[in-house]
């Protein structure tokens, strides 16, 4: 199945206490502003809408839910890094969305967006910091590879996986690396595995182009795991 497709917003929250109850299966997806997320969830819904696409970046500055036809969630989080609001309120976002990554019950992985042509940021690192110690799976959407030539987009692909493998040694096989493009709709199938992985669907069957033949795209990729740890 799609499992994105049919997805209806439910409610907004800006705090720990509007939370809604433990209960479906949640994924949540984030990035830092203007990476592409909107455009992957609405490209993954097969909607042109259903998350807003802000012509100023950032200004999300709330959790955005969406439940999806399964019954489960989709936490849409606000993007980080862009936005020109007061230090206190930078302060609460940071706060509230690093406690909900590393505490939320329900939340089964995390989707990171990351622009492929300028790769994982330091708030990208922030985030995975408190997330991965959960032994929760992070899908990292490698995004707007069809501004990149075939040659770039491998490099680009492999440098996320690199840097991911340096960087969190420990938690490599956590990793899932997507190449992806909302206009191209390059990695929406490989993307889509794994989200229905997490929540135990059956994966959508392989769709083809109007010419009859699969749309080829760089293949998804694990992180290599990292150098054993001396005894």
């Amino acid at each position: 199945m799609h499992p994105l497709q049919n997805a209806e917003f439910v409610l907004s929250v800006a705090n720990d206490d509007q939370l809604p109850p433990p209960g479906a299966p949640e994924i949540a997806f984030a990035g830092r502003s203007n990476a592409g997320k909107s455009s992957a969830i609405n490209a993954l819904a097969n909607r042109t809408r259903l998350a807003f696409t802000s012509k100023m970046p950032g200004r999300t500055q709330q959790i955005n839910f969406f439940r999806l036809i399964s019954g489960a969630l989709v936490a849409d989080l606000p993007g980080y890094g862009y936005a020109a609001v007061p230090q206190d309120l930078k302060r609460h976002w940071q706060d509230f969305l690093g406690r909900y990554v590393a505490t939320r019950q329900p939340l089964v992985g995390l989707v990171l967006i990351v622009d492929a042509r300028h790769g994982v940021s330091q708030l990208d690192v922030n985030l995975l910091a408190s997330f991965l110690p959960s032994a929760r799976p992070v899908l990292v959407l490698a995004t707007k590879m069809d501004k990149l030539t075939a040659s770039e987009q491998r490099t680009a692909a492999n440098a996320i996986a690199a840097g991911l493998a340096e960087l969190f040694p420990l938690h490599s096989t956590q990793f899932r690396i997507v190449p992806f493009s909302s206009t191209r709709r390059i990695g929406i199938e490989a993307a889509e595995t794994a989200i229905c992985d997490w929540l135990q669907l059956e994966p959508p069957t392989p769709e083809r182009t109007e010419r009859g033949t699969k749309e080829k795209a760089p293949r998804s990729r694990g992180v290599p795991r990292g150098p054993k740890r001396p005894a």
